[in-house]
């Protein structure tokens, strides 16, 4: 019963989580740990950059590490179709 749950509760944070490969501002602005800059700073890299392959790509942004990767990463995705 428990793995059940966890898969359906896997299954819907998969279809909701924000896409940071398309978020705005204030997409991000809505996930703990993401302020103002920090979400401008992230869609300055993407736009420099181009999209992120992974969630772990995002330590590349100034200010964010390891521990906000942990925290956002039931909340965001990669979709990076070409």
């Amino acid at each position: 019963m428990k793995k059940l749950l966890f898969m359906l509760i896997a299954s819907v944070v998969a279809v909701f989580a924000l896409d940071i490969n398309t978020a705005t501002k204030a997409d991000f602005i809505k996930i703990k740990g993401i302020g103002a800059k920090k979400a401008e700073r992230i869609i300055s890299y993407r736009k420099e950059h181009g999209k992120f392959n992974s969630i772990d790509e995002l330590k590349n942004v100034k200010g964010i590490g390891n521990k906000i990767i942990e925290v956002i990463k039931s909340e965001v995705k990669v979709k990076n179709d070409s």
